[in-house]
C-alpha cells in the first residue's frame, strides 16, 4: 500500500460507513456538533482545513464512533498519516498556559501579602467596635434598671387608680330589676321602673336551629333577619328607649340579653312556645306617679269637702245660737210687759 493511497482510504472508509448508516452530512453535523465543512474536509483528506492539528484526530475519532466504527483502532491504523497532536503549535500553547498559571500564582501571592498588611488594622477596628458595643449595652441595661425602679415606686398609686377605675367600671354596668307583669304560653311582658343610663346593646343568640327574629323599639323596626344556628343578632338601645318588642320564630334555646343581663324568656323552659317578648322600661315609675297624683287629687278633694262641711256646720251653729238668743230676748220682753201691765 503506497503512501498516497493510505490517507485517501481513511476518508473513504469514514464516508462509506456514513452512507451505510443512512446519515447525511447534515445528520452527522447535528449528531457530532462538528461543522459540515470540517466533515467534508475529513472525507476529502484535507486536514489542513481543520482548525488545527489537535482537532484532526479528535474529529476523526468522533466521526468514526458516530458512524459505528472503532475510533481508537482507526487512529492506530492511520497513525503515521495523521497529524501529530503535540505539534510545535500545541507546545507553544501549552507553554503559554503554564506561564499564565504561574503569573496568576504570583499575583495571588502578592495579593495575599498586601492583605496581610491590613490584618492588624482590621483587628484593632474590631476591638474598638466590641468595646463601643459593650459600653452601649451597659447603658441600656442601666436605663432599663432605672425604669424598673420608677415603675415599682409608682405601682402603689397606679394600683389605687386601677382599683378606682375597676370599681367605677363595675358600678357603671347597669342592672335592671325586671318584673314579669304578664305571661302566656306564647308571650311574656317584662316591666321595670328603671330606664337605661346609657346606650346599651340588645343581643339575641339563636339556639341549635336557625331563627327568624324581629326587634321593634318604640314602634320603629330595628332588626328583621333570619339568624343561623348559634349566630347572634344585635341592636343598640338608646337611653330614651321605652318599649322593646321581640318576635321570635321559637324561643327554644334562644338567649336574649340586655347588656350583660340575660332574660329567662321561657322561665326555665316551662314556656318553650314563647314567641313575643315585650320589655317596658320606666313603666312602673309612670304608673306610680299617676297613682300618686290621683291620690293627691283625692286627698285635696276630701280636704275641701271636709272644710266645706266644717264651715257649713259652723254657720248652722251660729244661726242656731242667734235664733236662740232672739227667742230668749223676746221672752224676756214679753215678761217685762206683762209685769208692767199688772
Amino acid at each position: 500500500m503506497s503512501e498516497n493511497e493510505t490517507p485517501l482510504q481513511i476518508g473513504k472508509q469514514l464516508k462509506d460507513a456514513r452512507v451505510a448508516n443512512g446519515y447525511t452530512l447534515d445528520d452527522l453535523q447535528q449528531a457530532t456538533k462538528i461543522q459540515k465543512r470540517y466533515l467534508i474536509a475529513i472525507e476529502d483528506e484535507k486536514f489542513d482545513e481543520l482548525p488545527g492539528d489537535f482537532y484532526v484526530r479528535a474529529f476523526v475519532k468522533q466521526y468514526a464512533d458516530t458512524v459505528g466504527l472503532d475510533g481508537n483502532d482507526l487512529l492506530k491504523e492511520y497513525d503515521d498519516y495523521l497529524p501529530k497532536t503535540k505539534t510545535p503549535e500545541y507546545s507553544e500553547h501549552l507553554t503559554q498556559a503554564v506561564e499564565t498559571r504561574t503569573g496568576n500564582h504570583h499575583v495571588a501571592a502578592d495579593g495575599f501579602d498586601r492583605a496581610r498588611k491590613y490584618i492588624p488594622t482590621v483587628i484593632v477596628g474590631a476591638l474598638v467596635v466590641i468595646i463601643l458595643g459593650a459600653i452601649w449595652l451597659t447603658a441600656i441595661v442601666k436605663n432599663h434598671s432605672d425604669s424598673a425602679t420608677k415603675i415599682d415606686s409608682s405601682s402603689v398609686s397606679v394600683s389605687g387608680e386601677s382599683s378606682k377605675a375597676s370599681s367605677k367600671s363595675s358600678s357603671s354596668s347597669q342592672k335592671l330589676n325586671f318584673t314579669t307583669s304578664s305571661r302566656s304560653s306564647s308571650a311574656v311582658t317584662y316591666t321595670t321602673s328603671q330606664t337605661l343610663s346609657k346606650a346599651t346593646p340588645l343581643t339575641i343568640k339563636a339556639g341549635s336551629s336557625s331563627l327568624k327574629t324581629t326587634v321593634t323599639v318604640d314602634s320603629t323596626s330595628r332588626l328583621n333577619k333570619a339568624l343561623a344556628a348559634k349566630k347572634t343578632g344585635s341592636v343598640t338601645l338608646a337611653k330614651s328607649a321605652k318599649t322593646i318588642v321581640i318576635t321570635l320564630g321559637s324561643a327554644s334555646g334562644v338567649t336574649v340579653k340586655i347588656g350583660n343581663q340575660t332574660l329567662d324568656i321561657t322561665n326555665n323552659n316551662k314556656y318553650p312556645s314563647t314567641k313575643t317578648v315585650t320589655i317596658k322600661l320606666g313603666s312602673s315609675s309612670t304608673s306610680s306617679s299617676s297613682t300618686s297624683s290621683s291620690s293627691s287629687s283625692s286627698s285635696s278633694s276630701s280636704s275641701s269637702s271636709s272644710s266645706s262641711s266644717s264651715t257649713s256646720s259652723s254657720s248652722t251653729s251660729t244661726a242656731s245660737s242667734s235664733s236662740s238668743s232672739a227667742s230668749s230676748t223676746a221672752t224676756s220682753t214679753s215678761t217685762t210687759s206683762s209685769s208692767s201691765s199688772n
